[in-house]
């Protein structure tokens, strides 16, 4: 690798990590800048994955007081993730990720548009659980997750903004619970991609040694800052990556 590129995946591998910890889509920065420098898109995508995912340590890490108070949604949404994450990475390695791709910018802005709405939604639905033992909407949103975890180890732009709109509408309300949630969910869908990954020798090792550098530094910037800013603007924050990530999916999709 030449002194540019090692730039680029750097640069490109700290940004993704920081928007990652706060709402994922970080894959759409890395992916193409792998692509721009010559990597084939099926390794692009595994090496991506990878790099990323020896980062997820850092947004974990930085949203460890929030993990206790969410801890009761874990058994309900770990073996899907799981298994999803298993399904969607073994299709990548027959099929390749060119059909997917072109769903990547209805994908993000869909989830975009349910979280633009989520927070009429859950107070909708926080009312209808007042009756006890009445849990409306989480087996649904176990069955997205799990949809959401086979799309993830296929390809994973976007995944994040996905789980957060489903942890929206089964009742959750503080942003930074959802994070830690999300980050917890997404760090093991793309550990399982990546075992995938690495046993069918598709990764690219000195670009993941480069990312991975980024990767972790991002997570925990984007991970700790993101704590400090008051949660309306969290959810900007949300929002403005959500639709700036959808429209350069369009740009390039159809240009």
């Amino acid at each position: 690798m030449t002194a540019p590129e090692i730039l680029s995946l750097l640069c490109a591998a700290t940004a993704a990590g920081a928007i990652n910890a706060v709402a994922g889509g970080g894959t759409i920065l890395t992916f193409p800048t792998l692509l721009a420098i010559g990597t084939p898109p099926v390794v692009a995508n595994a090496t991506s994955t990878v790099a990323l995912v020896f980062g997820t340590s850092g947004s974990v890490y930085g949203f460890r007081r929030h993990i206790l108070s969410v801890r009761e949604w874990l058994w309900r949404f770990i073996p899907v993730s799981l298994l999803g994450g298993l399904i969607g990475s073994w299709l990548l390695t027959i099929t390749g990720n060119e059909i997917f791709s072109r769903l990547v910018p209805f994908l993000i802005l869909f989830a975009t548009l349910l979280f633009l709405a989520q927070g009429l939604v859950s107070r909708l639905i926080r009312r209808s659980v007042a009756e006890p033992k009445r849990e409306p909407l989480i087996w649904p949103a176990v069955l997205f997750q799990f949809l959401v975890s086979i799309y993830g180890g296929f390809f994973g732009a976007g995944i994040g903004i996905l789980m957060l709109a489903t942890l929206g509408f089964i009742g959750l309300s503080d942003i930074h619970q959802m994070n830690a949630l999300k980050n917890i969910l997404g760090s093991l869908i793309n550990v399982v991609a990546a075992i995938m990954f690495i046993c069918r020798g598709l990764v690219d090792w000195p670009k993941v040694g480069v990312m991975t550098i980024g990767a972790i530094a991002g997570y925990y910037l984007g991970s700790h800052f993101s704590q400090r800013i008051p949660q309306v603007w969290v959810r900007r924050i949300v929002l403005a990556i959500g639709f700036g990530i959808s429209a350069i999916t369009f740009y390039r999709q159809f240009t």
